[in-house]
């Protein structure tokens, strides 16, 4: 018998002073069996560095051909696809054919630095892909704080990210390791 998602309930304040961007989001988000407590704090991280009311999670890891979080016009077009981990070369290429604007966001360590050396030189050609790196220790740290039910606070300036949970208190410094030519 297959596993079934566990459900969280999340409440994310964003205070992003360098996009001027101050919502709360009210979130159920499926974890997928397969999905660790650390990936599941770093697509929330994602959500709110990215926070937009347009803003989707998606089905993420259940699915092959959407990424974890997409944002979409109100004529349907892909605006924003955000993916987690190490994606493929191929992943890579396609993402960037289909959305405006690709932003991943990687995190492992040494795993992610060597995925990176791999791909880096095949995406010098696309204009609208950023990768963001997190470091393992910011990420270990944030898995601490989930739980099932979640206030979580996100306050964001000049590109450092402080994280909240009750009293516990994570930072994170994401690491551009390619930004977009616009």
């Amino acid at each position: 018998m297959a596993q079934k998602s566990t459900i969280y309930k999340v409440e994310l304040s964003v205070c992003d002073m360098d996009r001027h961007y101050y919502e709360t989001h009210k979130l159920t988000v499926a974890k997928h069996p397969s999905e660790t407590d650390e990936r599941l704090m770093v697509r929330l991280l994602a959500f709110a560095l990215n926070a937009h009311e347009q803003l989707e999670l998606t089905r993420g890891l259940s699915t092959d051909d959407e990424p974890d979080i997409w944002q979409k016009s109100l004529s349907g077009e892909l605006e924003l696809w955000v993916a987690l981990g190490l994606p493929s070369e191929k992943i890579v290429r396609q993402s960037c054919g289909k959305a405006n604007e690709v932003i991943i966001y990687c995190y492992g360590g040494k795993t992610a630095e060597m995925w990176w050396e791999k791909i880096k030189n095949s995406t010098t050609r696309f204009d609208n892909l950023q990768v963001i790196n997190f470091s393992e220790t910011d990420t270990r740290n944030l898995e601490k704080l989930a739980s099932r039910s979640m206030r979580l606070q996100v306050n964001i300036q000049d590109g450092e990210v402080m994280v909240s949970v009750d009293d516990s208190i994570v930072y994170v410094t994401p690491d551009k390791w390619k930004t977009t030519d616009h």
